[in-house]
Order: C-alpha cells, then sequence, then structure tokens
C-alpha cells in the first residue's frame, strides 16, 4: 500500500508540473556564457562525480578520458580522448528558430568581410539563445566522439542491438541516437524542464511526448540525478522541477 500510494502522489506531482497547475517556473536567467556553464560544470557540479554521461567512463579534472572497458572508440580516436559539454536538447532544435540563425544579422560579418550565420550569429545577437546555450541543466559530459557522432539527432528507440562502443549501450543509427537503459528518464525528465521554461519551441510535441514519458517512467530518479540537479539550481538560481518533486518524494533530496 505504501508503494502504491508513493506511485499515485509522483503521478500526480507530474501532472501538475506538465499541466502548469503549479507557478511557471524560468528557464536560465543568469549565466549567459556556454564556456562560463562548462567551467561551473566541471568545477561545481561535477568535482566528485568525473563520469561520463552515457557510457559511464571516468574522465581526469582536464577532460580527458581514462580508458577503460566501458567505452571503445568507434573510429575518431582524438575525439575519444577527451570530454565535452553535450546538450541534451540540441542547441540547433531552439537555434534554428532564431532569424540570426537561419539567415544571418546585419552585425554578423566577420573582419574580412564575409557574413556568417548559424550558432555563431545567434551567440552574438540573441540573448535568449544566449540563455538557453548556457542553460547548465540542459548540459551533461559525454565522450567527445559521442557528442559528434550523435550531433543534433533526436531519441529514440532503434531495433536490434549495435554496439559500436563496445560496453557503452549507446546506439546512433539513422539519424536516431538510443541512449542505454539507465540514463532515458533522465534525457526525458530534461526534456520536459526545458519544454516547459522555454514554451515558445516546440521542445516537447506530439512527435516526443508519449516517448518521453515512457522513457520517465522506465528510468527513475537516482541519487546522483537529485544531487546534480540540486547542485545546479543553487548555483543557476532555478529548479528542474520534473527531477526535484520526484526526488523529494522518494526522499532524496
Amino acid at each position: 500500500m505504501r508503494y502504491l500510494k508513493l506511485s499515485v502522489l509522483v503521478i500526480f506531482i507530474f501532472f501538475i508540473v506538465a499541466s502548469g497547475s503549479i507557478a511557471q517556473e524560468s528557464g536560465n536567467t543568469t549565466v549567459t556564457s556556454f564556456t562560463k556553464s562548462k567551467r561551473v560544470l566541471l568545477e561545481d557540479v561535477y568535482p566528485d562525480h568525473l563520469i561520463t554521461f552515457y557510457c559511464g567512463n571516468p574522465f581526469s579534472a582536464d577532460k580527458k578520458v581514462i580508458p577503460s572497458d566501458a567505452y571503445t572508440p568507434k573510429k575518431d580516436n582524438d575525439r575519444a580522448k577527451r570530454i565535452e559539454w553535450e546538450h541534451i536538447v540540441p542547441a540547433s532544435l531552439f537555434g534554428k528558430q532564431f532569424p540570426a540563425w537561419t539567415d544571418g544579422h546585419p552585425e554578423c560579418v566577420t573582419s574580412s568581410g564575409n557574413a556568417y550565420k548559424g550558432r555563431r550569429c545567434a551567440t552574438k545577437m540573441v540573448e535568449a539563445y544566449q540563455f538557453m546555450q548556457a542553460d547548465i541543466h540542459n548540459l551533461v559530459p559525454a565522450i567527445g566522439e559521442i557528442n559528434g557522432l550523435r550531433s543534433s539527432y533526436p531519441y529514440g528507440i532503434l531495433s536490434g542491438e549495435i554496439r559500436e562502443f563496445g560496453n557503452c549501450d549507446m546506439e546512433i543509427e539513422n539519424k536516431t541516437a538510443e541512449p542505454p537503459p539507465n540514463v532515458r528518464g533522465n534525457i526525458a525528465r530534461i526534456y520536459f524542464y526545458m519544454g516547459y521554461v522555454y514554451p515558445d519551441f516546440d521542445i516537447v510535441d506530439d512527435n516526443n511526448r508519449d516517448m518521453m514519458n515512457e522513457l520517465r517512467t522506465a528510468d527513475p530518479v537516482d541519487e546522483w540525478e537529485c544531487t546534480r540537479s540540486k547542485r545546479i539550481e543553487s548555483l543557476q538560481g532555478n529548479e528542474n522541477p520534473f527531477v526535484k518533486y520526484n526526488c523529494i518524494v522518494n526522499g532524496m533530496w
């Protein structure tokens, strides 16, 4: 009976958050630089948890991947030696909704007179994009090779078991990335957070909502996800309610 009540409470909390029945949370309004976000993550969020997100492979304080049996490089040995900070919700997904990304801007011109657009222009000209790109809740440490191969592909479930990274259960095929089961809920809760605090960008929509709900349910919060979220809330000044309330219910906050 205790577990039934707990399950009902979790579902109820998720419903009121997802439906907007609680006060609207703001997104990142404090960290304006992706460079600063990466420094804060390394020094203040992950210093005692130097473990990559997808593969569970250790890395050093200078962002070098420590060789282990958790991960085997596929082809890019140089990029496989370092970690990079991966946007769970791809920066291009929301970036492409700004004209500076798609069309450029009169001020996005190099010293030699060449116009540019894309991420570089959006970062220079659009404050809203700067905040979204730097949102620490949306960033995790990933092996550089996997970050590059995942690109901006959406998450999904692939048929079969294609193990291209040794013991790392990360699969990337047909422009789809299938993450390991133990981080699928983390991904879903980040997607719901991004969709909730940046509601104008269709981050969670009819195409992925059902899948994200399935991932969230199949992979509940754990101690590290709660610790990470608590630290980011303290540093950035806003919460991820999709993590926080589940952590509170489960006595991990």
